[in-house]
């Protein structure tokens, strides 16, 4: 995943949809392993979706997580977050995030 130094990426989307379209409940989220350089937020937001699984539209609660690396730092952070779905189901994702500096979209 690519990002610019000290901008909010989006590193992760996190809901859950049931097989009649309504929303069931979110998964608890937990910072296993901070990034070194950076700070991970999450944020509540309503996502809207067309055409997912058997749902024509939706409209679902959601949690949001965002990076942002400190304002100088350039190059590679690593951070794992732990998803706790109902139910029982947990998954561990490791994010590695490549951080450039201000210049680095601009050829010479």
């Amino acid at each position: 995943m690519k990002s610019a130094a000290n901008k909010d990426t989006r590193i992760g989307l996190y809901l859950n949809v049931l097989p009649d379209c309504s929303s069931g409940p979110l998964p608890t989220i937990r910072l296993v392993n901070p990034p070194v350089s950076g700070k991970v937020t999450v944020k509540s937001a309503k996502v809207k979706a067309t055409n997912y699984k058997a749902c024509l539209a939706l409209e679902v609660p959601a949690y949001v997580a965002f990076y942002k690396s400190q304002p100088d730092f350039v190059g590679d952070d690593v951070l794992t977050i732990e998803v706790k779905y109902a139910g029982g189901r947990t998954e561990i994702q490791k994010i590695t995030i490549n951080v450039s500096g201000p210049g680095a979209q601009q050829k010479i």
